[in-house]
């Protein structure tokens, strides 16, 4: 097994319950560091990986932070480079794995993401073989849908997922948000939760807020 990426960890040594969250494009582990205060979560683990570094086309194959290459801007089947996605995604699932050998089971753990971070939480929740606490999904879409139907696990279904989209954003529409949504409440027998904000490509702290609220009932203390 390939090395373990690079994470900055924020949370006690003895957390009873872990979040896993990835960053966007071209951003890194520390992106989501100030957010934690306002999650009110100080049982929780929070492990913020940093992609690895990838060229990527639709930045004219500059070098940078990417959990995939993107291809095109077009909302198109192929967009992304699935074998990034696949090897990213087993990189994820080793921090999973980890948390587990620290004593948190996946069922006290949440896989997240903002942006491209969290087209892998949607692609890595849909098919971990543990039922996990949840799946939150800040500002994504659901990349690799033709495989969604014969790859997801049962074991997920009947996990929640909250989505959080600006309604203003150029860069991931928020019709591609609903899309996945809409695709999650096909399947999922848990509640799917919709949260739009009247922002662009970013968070605010109404949403960190909601996100916060959410993360307490999914991993309660104790």
């Amino acid at each position: 097994m390939s090395a373990l990426l690079d994470c900055v960890e924020i949370g006690p040594t003895d957390a009873t319950a872990s979040v896993v969250w990835m960053h966007g494009l071209g951003a890194s582990g520390h992106d989501f560091e100030p957010v934690i205060p306002v999650l009110q979560c100080p049982h929780v683990r929070f492990v913020f990986p940093h992609a690895p570094m990838l060229p990527v086309t639709i930045n004219g194959g500059m070098t940078m932070p990417a959990w995939y290459d993107i291809l095109t801007l077009d909302h198109v089947e192929g967009r992304e480079k699935a074998a990034d996605i696949r090897r990213s995604a087993l990189k994820i699932e080793a921090l999973l794995e980890r948390e587990r050998e620290r004593g948190v089971e996946p069922s006290k753990t949440v896989v997240a993401g903002f942006s491209q971070g969290a087209a892998m939480a949607l692609f890595v929740g849909a098919r971990h073989e543990h039922p996990l606490a949840g799946i939150l999904s800040l500002s994504g879409y659901h990349a690799l849908r033709s495989t969604f139907e014969r790859e997801r696990s049962d074991a997920n279904r009947g996990t929640e997922v909250f989505f959080g989209h600006g309604v203003y954003d150029p860069m991931v529409s928020v019709a591609w948000g609903k899309e996945a949504k809409a695709d999650f409440e096909g399947w999922s027998t848990a509640p799917t939760h919709w949260h739009e904000y009247p922002i662009e490509h970013h968070v605010c702290q109404e949403e960190i807020e909601a996100v916060g609220a959410w993360l307490r009932t999914r991993l309660p203390k104790g």
